[in-house]
C-alpha cells in the first residue's frame, strides 16, 4: 500500500467511517466492512484534502461539470468541483432509480466527469453514466474514493480511485459462519 492510500485509509479509520460487523450494501451484497462516507463528511478539512488527492490523481481534467449520484457522491463531487472551478450537478433517487431533477441540464456534447464515494459493483454509477449518455453528454472520467472491486469494476469511461480494496461480499444465503449470528444492518452511506 503506498503512502497516499495508507493516509486514505487512515481518514476512513479516524473519522469511524470504516465499520466492521454484518452489512448490507446497496448492491444486496453483505460484508463485514462498510465505508460509510458520511462520517468523513463531518469533517470537511479531511474532504478538502481526499478532494485534493482525487484530482491529482484524474488523468483528464478537461470536462465542464461534476456529477454526483446522491447522496454518497454529493459532498465528494461538489468539493472536487469547487476546487477545480468546474460546475456540480447530482442525480437523485425517484423510485429506487437515479434521476436528473431540479432543472439540471446537461448539453450535447457536454463533457462530465462523475464522482461517486465508495462502489462495489458500480451500480449507481452505470445509472449515473446511462443519465448522462441519454442526455448526449460525454463521461470522460469516474472518480471514486474507495473501490470495493479492487479494480473489477468496468464502466464505459476510466476509473480513477484513491483507495482499492477487495473485502469479501457474501449473497445472504452463502453467509460465513462469522456473520450467520451477527444481526445484519443497512446503515447508508
Amino acid at each position: 500500500m503506498t503512502s497516499q492510500q495508507e493516509e486514505v485509509l487512515q481518514i476512513f479509520k479516524e473519522t469511524g467511517a470504516l465499520l466492521e460487523g454484518h452489512f448490507i450494501l446497496r448492491s444486496g451484497l453483505r460484508s463485514a466492512h462498510f465505508f460509510q462516507c458520511a462520517r468523513v463528511c463531518e469533517h470537511l478539512d479531511r474532504v478538502t484534502r481526499l478532494a485534493e488527492m482525487l484530482i491529482a490523481a484524474l488523468p483528464n481534467k478537461d470536462f465542464k461539470t461534476v456529477v454526483a449520484p446522491a447522496m454518497g457522491g454529493l459532498v465528494f463531487g461538489q468539493e472536487v468541483a469547487r476546487q477545480l472551478g468546474k460546475r456540480f450537478i447530482f442525480v437523485e433517487k425517484v423510485e429506487d432509480r437515479l434521476a436528473l431533477r431540479r432543472n439540471f441540464k446537461i448539453a450535447d456534447g457536454e463533457k462530465v466527469l462523475v464522482v461517486e464515494d465508495v462502489i462495489t459493483k458500480g451500480g449507481r454509477v452505470q445509472e449515473t453514466l446511462d443519465i448522462i449518455d441519454s442526455r448526449g453528454g460525454i463521461a470522460v472520467g469516474i472518480a471514486v474514493m474507495v473501490d470495493r472491486s479492487a479494480g473489477t469494476a468496468k464502466f464505459p469511461a476510466p476509473l480513477t480511485s484513491l483507495l482499492q480494496l477487495n473485502f469479501p461480499t457474501y449473497a445472504a444465503d452463502a453467509l460465513p459462519p462469522e456473520l450467520r449470528n451477527i444481526p445484519a444492518v443497512k446503515p447508508g452511506s
